[in-house]
């Protein structure tokens, strides 16, 4: 923010413009009551469609700039990109029948470092695929691609885990942003983790371009906006891409709709076995026979920052995020702790 004021600003107009449109649908910024089962609860007024529609032309600038800026910084930053917390794994997302990430619906997509499909299933099928495993030294879970057995089937979702597993995307500026990745990241650095920050901001566009298409279309001012009936099911399973990732949410109800069993799997869940394995990666680099270099906690941080988890890190609070960091030797006992407030 210091280095980049002007560019700091850009980026917050950018944000206010995605709470505007939340505020629009759901009444208010923050945790809005929109979606419902069967629908949503509000229509959308002509007015605020209006005003929304007069936002776009300085958003798709900021979104220009932003791209041009991330993949400026990659290309200068090579090395760095190439070594920070990179290594192999899955991508996995919802595409839709021309492989293109879709938000709402689709199939769900595993495919392997090369980009090859290892799967693609309805996500009514989850439990086919995915198995999550326990540590003891954890409370999070950690899924994985059952085929492949654990650890060897992690797989990373969210922008990095679509725009990987993608054949395109489904607007003409984010698909040649996209093929404008792809170029830069090959011979590996796909699998870098700082690359989420440059798909995130493909994402950025695409979903502009979405939204500004769907705001033209004289139907997104229906009142036709919800179905009401009793359950016609006992269960179901609803799969949608947030922008940290997959979110799948399983339940079983009783004939009133009362939920009497639920299985979630969200997007840092999936995360999990990624995420540890990005702290790993900056840990070999940072540490030597019980020696740590300076700066290795800042690096843990921008490690898992990358993937934007539900943790109290992805509030984003300006300043340093707290961290304990606990060496042990092979006997499990505590040789050296470094520690942030």
């Amino acid at each position: 923010i210091g280095a980049f004021p002007d560019l700091a600003k850009k980026g917050i107009r950018l944000r206010k413009f995605g709470q505007d449109i939340i505020k629009a649908l759901g009444g208010k910024k923050v945790h809005p009551a929109f979606a419902v089962p069967g629908g949503v609860m509000n229509s959308l007024a002509r007015e605020d469609r209006d005003s929304l529609l007069a936002g776009f032309e300085e958003a798709h600038e900021t979104a220009g700039v932003g791209l041009d800026f991330i993949k400026g910084w990659v290309e200068k930053n090579l090395e760095e990109v190439r070594r920070f917390a990179t290594y192999p794994s899955n991508y996995a997302g919802l595409m839709d029948g021309k492989g293109c990430p879709n938000m709402y619906e689709g199939k769900f997509r595993v495919v392997d470092p090369e980009g090859r499909v290892l799967a693609e299933f309805d996500p009514s099928r989850y439990l086919d695929f995915i198995a999550e495993h326990v540590e003891p030294w954890s409370y999070l879970k950690f899924p994985f691609f059952k085929p492949q057995g654990y650890p060897e089937g992690c797989y990373r979702v969210g922008p990095l885990g679509r725009v990987n597993a993608a054949d395109g995307m489904s607007t003409p500026r984010a698909d040649q942003a996209m093929r404008a990745y792809r170029s830069l990241a090959q011979d590996g650095l796909e699998g870098s983790t700082l690359m989420y920050h440059y798909t995130r901001m493909i994402e950025l566009l695409n979903c502009l371009e979405r939204a500004e298409a769907l705001l033209r279309d004289p139907k997104i001012c229906g009142k036709d906006i919800r179905i009401t009936a009793d359950p016609s099911r006992e269960e179901g399973v609803g799969v949608i891409e947030a922008p940290r990732g997959t979110l799948i949410h399983h339940y079983q109800v009783d004939s009133y709709g009362a939920i009497l069993k639920a299985n979630l799997i969200v997007a840092t869940g999936h995360n999990n076995i990624a995420m540890n394995r990005s702290v790993e990666a900056v840990a070999k680099e940072y540490i030597h026979k019980g020696d740590v270099r300076e700066g290795f906690l800042n690096r843990v941080e921008g490690a898992i920052r990358c993937y934007d988890p539900c943790l109290s890190c992805s509030t984003h609070a300006l300043g340093q995020m707290p961290l304990l960091v606990q060496m042990v030797d092979q006997d499990q006992r505590l040789v050296r702790e470094l520690k942030r407030d």
